[in-house]
């Protein structure tokens, strides 16, 4: 039921928003050399490593001086990604992701390969469900960026405090899971972001 409910929403969803893509692909093209589609490997459902697609909101080669993204204004950040990633526009391409299967519209957000390798045994349960687009996580920590750029050491905050943190509910999230919860999970990402 999941994967249906998954399959059908993100068709929809695409269909009803290609009108925006296109615009938004526009707008990260003619913002800054590059293309307009950004896909890094990430790691998902049985630890298979698969593409995770975004609209590009960084400059070319970027992400080669880290994996992080640091407070609203990174200097890596381009004009329009930062507006992208304020309101969470660049994850949409995921709807993609969903549609061929490597993700669900709720679930654990898929995480880089350097930080999987960091997991405990009980924090690699995580891999045992397809990976989402929003989860707790997500929303719990939807300002990630500005608690990191506080830190006088961004990546060990991350990797000490917040990917923990993020994992426990992500965990909790697994032993919760219902289509009732996920149809929750998804009004409360919207409604965030709309705040």
């Amino acid at each position: 039921m999941k994967r249906a409910f998954d399959f059908i929403a993100a068709l929809l969803g695409f269909v009803i928003l290609l009108p925006l893509f296109v615009i938004l692909w526009l707008w990260v093209v003619f913002d800054s050399p590059g293309g307009g589609f950004y896909r890094q490997i990430r790691v998902g459902k049985s630890g298979k490593d698969f593409g995770l697609w975004k609209f590009r909101t960084m400059h070319v080669n970027a992400d080669k001086k880290g994996l992080l993204t640091v407070g609203g204004r990174d200097p890596r950040v381009t004009k329009a990604g930062y507006y992208l990633r304020k309101y969470k526009l660049d994850e949409l391409p995921q709807l993609i992701n969903v549609l061929v299967g490597d993700m669900s519209l709720v679930g654990p957000r898929p995480e880089v390969r350097k930080y999987v390798s960091m997991y405990t045994k009980d924090q690699l349960s995580v891999l045992d469900v397809r990976p989402g687009i929003t989860d707790y996580a997500s929303i719990e920590y939807m300002d990630e960026n500005e608690l990191l750029a506080k830190s006088d050491h961004p990546e060990e905050t991350y990797i000490k405090e917040i990917m923990p943190a993020k994992l426990r509910l992500n965990l909790k999230y697994i032993q919760e899971r219902s289509f009732v919860g996920d149809v929750g999970i998804i009004i409360r990402t919207v409604s965030k972001i709309l705040n």
